[in-house]
């Protein structure tokens, strides 16, 4: 006989009050901020990510407008003067018009890239190679820490102390104002390299305590039926490794995502910094930060989900572990 399930574990009735709950958060965050008077420009949040531009070309002389071949020009005395303009133009006016020095002759409007969407790629750009880098040096430091040397064991215990003992913020100006300016580096790259060995050092130490954390038989095992260790390491205990440290691997990949926000220090023009930029002009900072906010939500929502499939996908071949 099954357990009959109290009014407060049903699943409905949770759904419905946890969402109550954060309607009444909004309710209180939207009374409090119209208590302040703020003005709220909701309407202006579209141009964040796509906004028309229209690009006018008026006369630089006086003359006839002519179409010869495709191409248009101002015709006076003095000869022909060539515009700028091509069909995708809109006349303002039919060619033999007479037109004066200075008049709007055509205008078109284009679709332009707003700076929320330029902003997300360049998020997306420093976080993709960070976490390339993250990884190998991860792999490489893990590997150092278990090996059988010495000197590779302190080289990996030295720089998994100093970096973990040092602010993200304090490596990337180290970074941008000393290692790139000796190597000349750009400041994407200065980006890049400091997430990348941040991260990199706390992926070691995942990596390193998810190999210890398989069976040493197996390893025996393997060098008793004559397979090599490195061998073994790569095509038994690292795939093992990396299935049951990968929860993890994937929340360290959502905190670079979000970290990766500290760039903006260096002047690179990520989301954060186009948030600023934005708030400067604009002088809307709630709306602003909402939508820089929920942007950043989708990534990390996305890296999460794609973390949930693999490890149904490694679920349904038999577990993590």
């Amino acid at each position: 006989m099954s357990k009959k399930q109290s009014l407060a574990q049903n699943k409905t009735l949770g759904h419905i009050i946890a969402l109550a709950f954060y309607m009444a958060v909004g309710y209180f965050l939207f009374t409090a901020a119209s208590n302040m008077n703020y003005e709220w420009k909701w309407t202006s949040i579209p141009k964040y990510f796509v906004y028309e531009q229209t690009q006018s070309v008026t006369a630089p002389v006086g003359g006839v407008l002519i179409e010869d071949k495709g191409k248009y020009y101002l015709e006076n005395d003095d000869g022909k003067t060539l515009l700028n303009i091509d069909s995708s133009y809109t006349f303002e006016y039919e060619i033999g018009a007479d037109i004066y020095e200075f008049d709007n002759i055509a205008s078109r409007t284009t679709t332009k890239i707003g700076p929320v969407l330029k902003g997300f790629w360049i998020t997306i750009k420093i976080s993709f190679f960070a976490a390339i880098l993250t990884y190998l040096l991860g792999i490489i430091t893990a590997l150092m820490k278990l090996s059988t040397f010495v000197f590779l064991r302190d080289i990996a215990t030295v720089y998994i102390t100093l970096v973990r003992g040092t602010p993200l913020l304090v490596q990337i100006f180290l970074f941008y104002f000393i290692i790139a300016n000796i190597f000349g580096l750009d400041r994407f790259v200065a980006g890049v390299l400091s997430l990348g060995i941040f991260f990199g050092a706390y992926m070691a130490e995942i990596l390193r305590g998810a190999i210890q954390s398989i069976d040493k038989g197996q390893l025996e095992a393997a060098n008793s039926l004559g397979i090599s260790h490195f061998q073994a390491l790569r095509h038994i205990i690292f795939p093992q490794a990396l299935k049951r440290a990968l929860p993890t691997l994937v929340g360290e990949m959502i905190a670079l995502v979000k970290d990766s926000s500290l760039v903006s220090v260096i002047a690179i023009t990520d989301l954060t910094k186009v948030g600023r930029e934005i708030v400067a002009n604009t002088f809307s900072p709630f709306e602003t930060w909402i939508v820089i906010a929920l942007v950043y939500l989708s990534i990390t929502f996305s890296l999460s989900y794609l973390g949930h499939l693999l490890e149904k996908k490694y679920n349904a071949k038999g577990g993590m572990s």
